[in-house]
């Protein structure tokens, strides 16, 4: 069956949350605001969210359900948040992660001293206790245009 991919709507909560406790990551998002979710049918089986902090954003809850990974989801998703952050004129996109830092390198991410994000990043809910002090920081900057 084929992966459809759209914007989540406020029903679509639950199923993203039991997601990402399923891909064992934070289950903490409060709303799908800036959530795209991957369907494969009427089953949520991807989502990345992100969070807006003036120029600078915030990727975050990347997940893909198991038996759909290897088959592209994962990097759809993120190209998909990538050109929406850069319609909204995002300059770089950060992110934490504890197992994928790998993953995001090839993505074009670079890891970067988690110091060096803005004030209101840090400050965020992932950056101040969600996520571990040894989760590996990345940024990747986006072309204007």
């Amino acid at each position: 069956m084929s992966i459809a991919f759209g914007w989540a709507g406020a029903g679509d909560l639950p199923a993203v949350l039991e997601l990402l406790r399923r891909c064992d990551l934070p289950a903490d998002l409060d709303s799908v605001a800036d959530c795209l979710v991957a369907r494969q049918g009427t089953a949520v089986v991807g989502c990345v969210a992100l969070e807006r902090y003036g120029t600078d954003a915030l990727l975050r809850s990347l997940a893909v359900e198991p038996g759909v990974r290897r088959a592209g989801t994962g990097i759809a998703l993120v190209e998909r948040i990538t050109r929406r952050a850069r319609r909204l004129g995002t300059r770089r996109i950060w992110l934490l992660t504890t197992t994928a830092a790998d993953y995001f390198a090839r993505l074009g991410y670079e890891r970067a001293e988690r110091a060096t994000a803005p004030a209101a990043l840090q400050a965020s809910s992932q950056f101040a206790g969600v996520c571990p002090s040894t989760a590996v920081c990345m940024v990747r900057a986006l072309a204007r245009g």
